[in-house]
């Protein structure tokens, strides 16, 4: 677990609740300089000094400070600092200096929040925040912001075709690639949970990297690809890969008395949990539902219908969009009332 250390404000007062560990006296964090201007795929260094006492420290002794964006349209909402080395004392009391690289995708104001002997991952979140008012402020005026977008072929992937994914990277300002091969990190699945794409790849001078992937029936194969910073990333992109319902369904019998139950069996492939809808025909077009169920960890479901009336009454069963999956239909079936 991380060890969270509340902030000291510029005028050393301490907000809201106690610090996580209230043996640990508050620290200070400054800033050497309130603003900066980046552009593009760069970014600036701001010196970082922390003074106080911090008595969790890891063995390399380095701090970490966080930055979240409080206002503004950045893409980027929060960053970490590069690890802060001790440069005087031995850390009850001490001195840690290092620098934050601010990028352009964190146009707004960010503001410091917390000091930890850990990394600060984006997305993550703390253990044992103690928010502090009135720290230390940063303005980022950022310009030619990049921005990430992606296209999947198909657009629906079917269980039995390969596809691919592009990534393309755009500067947001003008709608056009930076014109140079670009170093960026791309990963699938387990890599994406994690928040951390690992293969490094280069665009080409347009600005795409594409990858290709064969059928699979298995899986959904998210992909995302990140603009890698210092330790924070520029930019980042997850595609999930959209799958077909692929339902089908049938009676257990086409014709039946008025008001028998009538089993209606069907399957949904990689379909576990989601549930199924039994539509019944009104009028010449208005579907709605008269039963529904879960599928089955088979892949099976059952529904029932219920003819109330002689003569033949149209049913379908809907999928609705599901994990992975889009909404769907099975073909309209007939069950006669007799």
């Amino acid at each position: 677990m991380r060890t969270l250390v509340a902030l000291l404000t510029a005028g050393l007062t301490l907000s809201g609740a106690p610090a996580a560990h209230a043996a640990d006296p508050p620290v200070s964090v400054t800033l050497s300089r309130s603003s900066v201007a980046v552009s593009s795929l760069n970014t600036v260094p701001v010196t970082v000094t922390v003074e106080g006492s911090y008595t969790e420290l890891s063995f390399t002794k380095d701090l970490f400070v966080q930055f979240k964006r409080i206002s503004g349209i950045g893409p980027l909402t929060e960053i970490s600092s590069m690890p802060l080395p001790l440069v005087e004392g031995d850390g009850t009391p001490g001195v840690w200096k290092g620098t934050v690289n601010v990028p352009s995708t964190a146009n707004g104001t960010l503001q410091a929040t917390m000091v930890d002997g850990y990394e600060f991952v984006a997305g993550e979140p703390a253990s044992a925040p103690v928010p502090v008012a009135n720290l230390p402020k940063l303005t980022v005026s950022g310009v030619h912001i990049p921005k990430v977008i992606s296209l999947l072929t198909p657009k629906v992937v079917p269980y039995d075709k390969p596809w691919t994914v592009r990534y393309t990277v755009l500067d947001s300002q003008t709608g056009k690639p930076y014109g140079t091969r670009l170093k960026l990190l791309f990963g699938f699945e387990q890599r994406c949970l994690e928040n951390s794409p690992g293969e490094t790849v280069l665009s080409d001078t347009s600005g795409n990297f594409t990858r290709a992937f064969p059928a699979n029936r298995y899986g959904d194969y998210t992909s995302c690809l990140e603009i890698p910073g210092k330790p924070t990333k520029i930019a980042y992109l997850e595609t999930p890969v959209k799958r077909p319902a692929d339902i089908t369904a049938a009676p257990s019998k086409t014709t039946a008395p008025v008001g028998t139950i009538v089993p209606v069996n069907g399957s949904v492939v990689e379909g576990a949990n989601c549930q199924v809808i039994l539509q019944r025909l009104y009028g010449a077009s208005a579907w709605r539902a008269v039963s529904s169920s879960a599928v089955r960890v088979s892949g099976r479901f059952t529904l029932n219908a219920q003819p109330s009336y002689k003569g033949n009454t149209p049913y379908r069963v809907y999928l609705p969009t599901c994990f992975d999956k889009v909404a769907g239909t099975t073909r309209p079936f007939t069950i006669r009332g007799t």
